[in-house]
């Protein structure tokens, strides 16, 4: 059963900073070429955050810019998410994804992970 493991979230101050991580679990190797992140705040849908493509491009929301950065470790199979300048509205549960993870001989697409609890507060 392959995964996404969050980690990392907790809680901060206003102006803190936070780093996410996001591993594939149990040997498994990312494949593909997109990154993303997601969050999803109390009373409010699931919006976008961050991706990561091929590597080197990358795009956030309005929201985040300049303040948080997508980044991956191919050699260990985890991205992350460098969140700085935390302000009380970036108070979410916080989800990664891949768009295709492989587990010894079998391809997933689209897996998410369990989701890590970012909370801002003074």
């Amino acid at each position: 059963q392959v995964q996404l493991v969050e980690s990392g979230g907790g809680l901060v101050q206003p102006g803190g900073s936070l780093r996410l991580s996001c591993a594939a679990s149990d040997g498994s190797v990312f494949g593909g070429n997109v990154l993303r992140w997601y969050r999803q705040a109390p009373g409010k849908q699931r919006e976008w955050v961050a991706t990561l493509t091929g590597g080197t491009s990358t795009n956030y929301a309005d929201s985040v810019k300049g303040r948080f950065t997508i980044s991956r470790d191919n050699a260990n199979n985890t991205m992350y998410l460098q969140m700085n300048n935390l302000k009380p509205e970036d108070t979410a549960v916080y989800y990664c994804n891949k768009d295709r993870i492989k587990a010894g001989q079998t391809w997933y697409f689209d897996v998410w992970g369990q989701g890590t609890l970012v909370t801002v507060s003074s």
